[in-house]
């Protein structure tokens, strides 16, 4: 009988060597740094952009307030066109050198070197040329700072109807306590005689200007170098008014040094830096909740009288101040 096939037994493994071999570990993957998430990063980021907007802010509504109080001093020596032109002159010489330090990037093509000079010539020479000629032929200085200040009313309209911004209800009735609370801040400075048809004219001219400037600026040079467009936009000005500086005023200009001051402020804080916190805010912003700021400009000029002039405000403009403090607030808002 032949023997059946033999069942194989599983083998024990033979125990290493009494020599000890030591093997490297495994290379360890090399750290990864943690980067934030998008959502959490711009969280980091709103604060210090928030900040830094409303110190922008702040500087716009305190220069061009004060701008009224240089403006004045500077038509005692010089015409409007004439004191303008002396302005933009002077504007020109300190964009060019800071173009000329700076790697300011140009229009890349005809039409947007086209919609920069309608933008400034929109901003700066129609809009300032109205402003100033309508205090020079007789309009004071509250009544023209009480009409430019509707200017957030009519971006609002603008805004809502042709660019698809929708306003809620605490934002209109924001505009209209804005507008209610500059009428409280100037109305004792107010003389309706010192109202005459060229000076009307001329504040609604600067008032059209400022409002279709502002969002033709927004719309149509969204990306544009501000550096090379001051440039740009003075450069047209220029053009524009030192011919009627010479033609209609004969370019008489009496030779201070408060009117080279004036010329000094206006240029460098108010036409150079303010306009481009101006455009700044509205890039990265809504264009009611920026245009809001107007409201405050009267206000400024009316506490830096006081403090400079020894004019002091009556009751009626305390009130006035808190009004459109409440008004900027409401519009500022938006929607949460």
């Amino acid at each position: 009988m032949c023997p059946g096939p033999r069942r194989s037994r599983p083998r024990r493994p033979r125990c290493p060597a009494a020599s000890l071999t030591i093997t490297a570990p495994a290379a360890l993957p090399p750290p990864t740094i943690a980067t934030p998430r998008p959502a959490l990063a711009s969280a980091v980021a709103a604060p210090d952009a928030g900040r830094y907007d409303s110190l922008l802010a702040w500087y716009f509504v305190l220069v061009w307030g004060s701008g009224y109080l240089a403006t004045k001093a500077g038509l005692h020596y010089a015409a409007p066109f004439t004191f303008l032109t002396l302005r933009y002159a002077f504007g020109w010489l300190c964009m060019g050198a800071w173009l000329l330090a700076s790697k300011a990037r140009w229009p890349a093509s005809r039409r947007e070197l086209f919609h920069v000079c309608v933008a400034g010539l929109l901003m700066h020479a129609i809009n300032l040329s109205g402003s100033h000629y309508a205090q020079y032929l007789g309009m004071s200085a509250g009544i023209t700072a009480l009409v430019l200040a509707t200017q957030p009313l009519f971006t609002a309209v603008v805004a809502h109807r042709f660019m698809g911004q929708r306003l809620v209800a605490r934002q209109w009735l924001g505009v209209v306590l804005g507008l209610a609370g500059v009428l409280f801040v100037v109305w004792h400075k107010i003389d309706v005689k010192a109202v005459s048809a060229g000076s009307l004219a001329a504040v609604g001219i600067s008032l059209a200007a400022i409002t279709s400037g502002t969002l033709y600026q927004r719309v149509y040079c969204p990306s544009a170098d501000l550096r090379s467009s001051a440039f740009i936009q003075f450069s047209a000005s220029l053009l524009v008014l030192a011919p009627l500086a010479w033609r209609v005023e004969g370019f008489v200009v009496h030779w201070h040094w408060p009117l080279l001051g004036a010329i000094a402020y206006l240029v460098i804080l108010a036409s150079i830096l303010a306009v481009n916190a101006l455009h700044g805010l509205m890039r990265r912003g809504h264009a009611t909740r920026v245009t809001s700021l107007f409201f405050l400009t009267p206000i400024v000029a009316v506490l830096l009288e006081w403090a400079m002039f020894g004019v002091v405000p009556t009751m009626l403009s305390v009130v006035g101040i808190a009004v459109t403090c409440a008004g900027v607030a409401l519009v500022s808002a938006g929607r949460r």
